[in-house]
């Protein structure tokens, strides 16, 4: 079990049966056997989810991609392909490395891209710049891909930092974020898949965006881009970015509006007819998983939704709504229950905001709102490990956690309030630590009733 004691330091069976509904959903998304899972191999003949490929007609082979899990899929690759790999350069967040052969694992910054990450990109490129018709590229994306594989347009890294700030604070929907940031980039949006064509193209996907839109996860760097300038800029302009971006970034989107500047591909253009892209793991699956143990720990289980949104103070009143209905009425389901619900929450964030993230402001969220309730807990989980810009994958609270923090004097509204939701979480014990889980799709979100 990945999960750190402290959860653990008071003697609680339930909390032990907890972290192991947390564990399976973990297992079931781990990367390598994600992808392991959908490639099998005969001879000179490579089937992908299906689909053969036949070795012997290529004349390379090239892996490359981004994200956290990229190590792990990378090294299922390689144990499939061995020295048929000619080369390959996955880029993964700092912390997440494995040993790998063939293929190159660069770390770099995540949430905020830093110059390794535009390195690797550019790198990346240059790799792809001759691939022919004879060759095969496989692209590995998980979560974080979008921070992780950049090459901006004519733009400097203080500027692309400066402009990812802006749009992780304002509380925009991950969507929304990629679209303004496919047309800041040369490799996001469809663009990866223009520099590889006419190469045989296969992305390998380990989702981590709700409902698994294709064109959104990593910023859909090998599919068509729906998206267009005047979608960024109506962004920019919903969330009032205009005095937050540089000048720099403001003038390109403007000038992509007027139509001075080409659209990243779209559907229909003939570099996505060798193209295919298989989903390997996601949200839907993790969940799964977790509701299978759960009931075989004996809960009545009930996997709600994998398609939760919006702001994490408001989902988590949804959370305590539902934990009462079943502690008062017995619905939807009869104690002992677990509830399941996946997807991916935001925070608007104000001007000076505490230590936390979003899973971590859920749960004391939903703290507050069921202090006292006997018999109840709730756990918000990133899968990754990494909720926000902390070492933390979340908190499991129950209805004694404000208690426990008054106890130690501290104010459970005021730490909700300056979004500090990870000092006073750990102080009551409720923290969630992992390390990194080199997996990553999405949140989920459990509701015990015992």
């Amino acid at each position: 079990m990945p999960f750190d004691s402290l959860v653990l330091s008071r003697h609680d069976e339930a909390r032990r049966r907890y972290l192991a509904i947390m564990d399976a959903a973990l297992t079931a998304v781990d990367p390598y056997q994600a992808v392991r899972s959908h490639l099998h191999r005969s001879g000179q003949e490579l089937w992908i989810d299906g689909q053969p490929y036949d070795l012997s007609r290529f004349r390379r082979i090239l892996v490359v991609g981004a994200g956290k899990a990229g190590a792990p899929m990378a090294r299922a690759v390689e144990e499939m392909l061995g020295e048929s790999i000619a080369g390959g350069l996955v880029v993964v967040k700092t912390g997440h490395v494995a040993p790998t052969r063939q293929v190159e694992i660069v770390e770099a910054g995540h949430p905020i891209p830093n110059q390794a990450g535009l390195d690797a990109g550019r790198r990346i490129l240059l790799q792809l710049a001759d691939a022919g018709a004879d060759d095969l590229v496989l692209v590995l994306l998980s979560g974080g891909g979008s921070a992780l594989l950049e090459a901006p347009a004519a733009l400097t890294l203080a500027e692309l930092q400066a402009t990812t700030d802006a749009l992780l604070a304002c509380g925009a929907t991950i969507n929304e974020i990629n679209a303004l940031r496919k047309h800041l980039s040369l490799i996001k949006g469809g663009q990866l898949a223009r520099a590889a064509s006419p190469a045989t193209l296969v992305t390998l996907v380990l989702s981590d965006v709700v409902g698994s839109p294709l064109d959104v996860i990593a910023s859909g760097p090998t599919v068509p881009d729906p998206s267009t300038w005047d979608d960024a800029w109506a962004v920019v302009t919903k969330y009032d970015l205009a005095p937050r971006l540089p000048a720099a970034v403001l003038a390109r989107l403007q000038a992509g509006v007027r139509g001075e500047l080409p659209e990243t591909p779209k559907p229909g253009d003939p570099i996505f007819a060798n193209a295919r892209c298989v989903i390997v793991g996601d949200n839907y699956m993790a969940a799964r998983a977790a509701s299978q143990r759960a009931a075989a720990l004996g809960y009545h289980t009930l996997l709600l939704t994998t398609f939760v949104e919006g702001e994490a103070c408001e989902v988590a009143k949804v959370v305590a709504a539902l934990a009462k209905e079943v502690r008062r009425n017995g619905q939807p389901l009869t104690p002992p229950a677990c509830l399941i619900l996946g997807g991916e929450t935001t925070v608007t964030l104000g001007a000076q905001p505490g230590h936390g993230g979003r899973n971590q402001e859920l749960a004391l969220a939903a703290a507050l709102a069921l202090e006292g309730a006997s018999g109840v807990a709730v756990a918000a989980l990133a899968t990754d490990g990494s909720d926000g810009p902390t070492d933390s994958a979340g908190g499991l609270i129950d209805g004694e956690t404000v208690a426990r923090g008054r106890a130690a004097g501290l104010d459970a509204g005021l730490a909700r309030r300056r979004h500090d939701a990870y000092p006073y979480l750990r102080a009551t014990g409720d923290l969630l630590l992992t390390g990194p889980t080199q997996t990553n799709v999405n949140d989920l979100i459990f509701v015990w009733v015992e």
